[in-house]
C-alpha cells in the first residue's frame, strides 16, 4: 500500500491507500473541529479566517490563521524531505518516518490533557502539521493521484469526469474515467465515514478519539511490513527450489 512507487504501483494500491488515509483525515478533521474549534484539513478556510480577522481588526484571529497555514506547509515540507532522505538507502521504507511522526503527533494531541493542559493553539498547530505531512505523503506515494485531506478538488474532478463520460465513447476512455470516479468516491466516502465515527465517539472520548487513526496507521505499517516479509520469504523459497533443480 505504501511501499510501491512509480511503475510498481497499481490502481488497487491507490484505492487501499485512499480508503485508509481519507478515513484518518475525516476523523482528525471532526475531532479538531469539535475539540479545538478549528479546521485541520482545510487551508482554504484559514485564509478566509485571516481575511475576516483583518476586516474585524481581530489580529489574534489573523495571526492564528496564518500560523495554522504555516504549520500545514511545514508538515508537507518535512514529509517530503524525510522521504527524499530515506529513499536513497531503503526506498521501501521511505514512508516510515513521516507516518511514524504522524502517529506520534496524533498520540500527543490525544493525551494532551496530560501534557499541555488543552491549550488550543499548539494542539491545532500539531494537527495542521500532521495533516500537511499526510497530504504530502499520499501525494508523493501515489504520484499525485490521491489526496485525502480536502474534498473541494475531488468534487471538481469527479464532476468533470462524470461529464466526460457523457461524451467519451471509447471503451478505454470510459474505463479510465470509471476508475477515476470510483477512486474519488472511495476518498469522499472514507472522509465521510471517518467524520461520522469521530463525531459519535467524540461525545465519550473527546481527543482520545484520535487513537483510532493512530491504531489504523500502526496496523497499516504492520500489514505492509508483514507483506514485504512474505514476498522476501517466497523469493527465498523459489531461489532454493531453483538451485535444487539445477543440481539435479
Amino acid at each position: 500500500m505504501f511501499r510501491h512507487r512509480d511503475r510498481g504501483r497499481t490502481y488497487y494500491h491507490n484505492v487501499r491507500l485512499a480508503a485508509l488515509l481519507s478515513t484518518v483525515a475525516g476523523t482528525v478533521n471532526i475531532v479538531g473541529l469539535l475539540s479545538l474549534k478549528t479546521l485541520t484539513t482545510n487551508v482554504t478556510g484559514h485564509f478566509a479566517y485571516f481575511s475576516e480577522g483583518l476586516f474585524l481588526k481581530n489580529y489574534t484571529l489573523a495571526f492564528t490563521s496564518v500560523l495554522y497555514v504555516l504549520f500545514f506547509f511545514v508538515g508537507a515540507f518535512v514529509a517530503n524531505s524525510t522521504m527524499e532522505l530515506t529513499s536513497k538507502n531503503k526506498s521501501h521504507f521511505s514512508y516510515m518516518l513521516p507516518i511514524s511522526l504522524e502517529i506520534i503527533c496524533l498520540a500527543v494531541v490525544a493525551f494532551s490533557d496530560l501534557l499541555l493542559s488543552n491549550i488550543l493553539l499548539p494542539l491545532g498547530c500539531i494537527l495542521l502539521f500532521t495533516m500537511g505531512m499526510q497530504n504530502a505523503l499520499v501525494t508523493k506515494i501515489s504520484g499525485s493521484v490521491v489526496r485525502t485531506t480536502h474534498l473541494t478538488g475531488l468534487f471538481t474532478d469527479m464532476g468533470i469526469e462524470l461529464s466526460q463520460m457523457l461524451f467519451y465513447k471509447k471503451d478505454s476512455e470510459r474505463s479510465r474515467l470509471k476508475k477515476n470516479v470510483f477512486l474519488r468516491v472511495i476518498i469522499i466516502s472514507g472522509f465521510f465515514i471517518g467524520g461520522v465515527i469521530g463525531a459519535l465517539l467524540h461525545k465519550e472520548y473527546h481527543l482520545r478519539t484520535l487513537l483510532i487513526p493512530v491504531g489504523m496507521l500502526i496496523l497499516a505499517i504492520y500489514y505492509d511490513r508483514m507483506l514485504l516479509n512474505y514476498y522476501h520469504w517466497r523469493k527465498k523459497i523459489k531461489l532454493v527450489s531453483r538451485k535444487k533443480r539445477m543440481k539435479q
